[in-house]
C-alpha cells in the first residue's frame, strides 16, 4: 500500500473513537495481527530489542531504522514507531533522526522525555519535540507526533507534572499524547481532560481493560512490550518441557 495512503489513514483513526495498536516485535508477528484484523501496528523498542538478544535501549539507530522499514514494507498496516528520545543528544540531531525515521514508511512515531537514565529537563524536552515537529512539517508528510512523557515508568509517577509536561508537549506540535504507567482511571481522565482535544494513548496493564480506558476517554491503546515478553515466555515454558520432561506440555 502507498505510503501516502497509510498516513491519511492513521491520521483518520485518531480523529474519534478507539482503536488499539498492538506492539509487533518482528515481521513475523506484524504479519500476524494484520491478519487477524487489527487497524493499526506500533512499533516495541523492548520487544524489537528482545528479538535480537538485547534489552531495551541497547538498539542503535541504524538498527531501530532497518527494523522499522522492515515492518513497513512487510505489511499494509500503517506503523507508529517507538522511536524512543530521539536518538540524539541535541535537538539538530533529533531534527536529523526523525527526518531518517520519517524515511522509513512510518505513518507516526514518538518521541520521550527520558534519556535512559533521567527524565530530561522540561525545557529541553519540548525543544526536542519542537525539533521533531519540524521535521515532520519540512518533510511534507502527513506523521503523527506522539509527545511521550515517561514519568510513571521512571520512579517518578507525578501526575501534575506528568500533565505539565504532556500539555507543554501538546504546545510544542504533538499530535498525540501518552503517559505510559498511568493505572487510575481519575488520573487518566485528568489527563485526558487537559490536553483535549488532542487523542491520548494508554499502555494497557494488567489489572486494567479496554472498556476503562475506553470511558476514560482515551483513543488509542497499545500493549508495549508484552505480546513480545509473552511470546518469549511461551518459548520458555515450551523449551523447558522439552529439556526437563522431553515432551511439549
Amino acid at each position: 500500500m502507498d505510503v501516502k495512503v497509510k498516513r491519511t489513514r492513521f491520521f483518520e483513526l485518531h480523529r474519534s473513537g478507539c482503536f488499539l495498536l498492538p506492539n509487533p516485535w518482528d515481521i513475523g508477528s506484524a504479519k500476524h495481527l494484520e491478519a487477524m484484523g487489527f487497524q493499526a501496528l506500533a512499533s516495541t523498542s523492548s520487544g524489537a530489542a528482545l528479538a535480537v538478544g538485547k534489552t531495551d535501549g541497547q538498539l542503535t539507530r541504524d538498527e531501530v531504522l532497518r527494523h522499522l522499514e522492515a515492518i513497513c514494507r512487510a505489511t499494509n498496516l500503517p506503523l507508529n514507531a517507538d522511536f524512543e528520545a530521539g536518538f540524539g543528544s541535541t535537538s539538530k540531531a533529533v531534527f536529523e533522526s526523525v527526518q531518517m525515521a520519517i524515511a522509513t514508511g512510518v505513518s507516526g512515531l514518538s518521541i520521550e522525555d527520558y534519556d535512559g537514565v533521567k527524565l530530561f529537563s522540561k525545557t529541553d524536552a519540548v525543544e526536542r519535540m519542537r525539533a521533531a515537529r519540524e521535521a515532520i512539517d519540512r518533510s511534507g508528510q502527513k506523521v503523527v507526533l506522539v509527545g511521550r512523557s515517561e514519568g510513571y515508568i521512571r520512579n517518578n509517577p507525578d501526575l501534575d507534572e506528568t500533565i505539565i509536561r504532556l500539555v507543554a508537549f501538546k504546545e510544542a506540535g504533538a499530535d498525540c499524547l501518552y503517559a505510559p504507567g498511568v493505572t487510575d482511571m481519575g488520573e487518566m481522565k485528568k489527563i485526558v481532560t487537559a490536553v483535549a482535544p488532542a487523542p491520548v494513548n494508554a499502555l494497557l496493564l494488567p489489572g486494567l481493560t479496554v472498556a476503562q480506558l475506553k470511558a476514560a476517554g482515551v483513543r488509542r491503546i497499545s500493549v508495549g512490550g508484552a505480546f513480545a515478553k509473552a511470546a518469549l515466555n511461551a518459548l520458555h515454558l515450551a523449551a523447558a518441557s522439552f529439556f526437563e520432561r522431553g515432551t511439549l506440555q
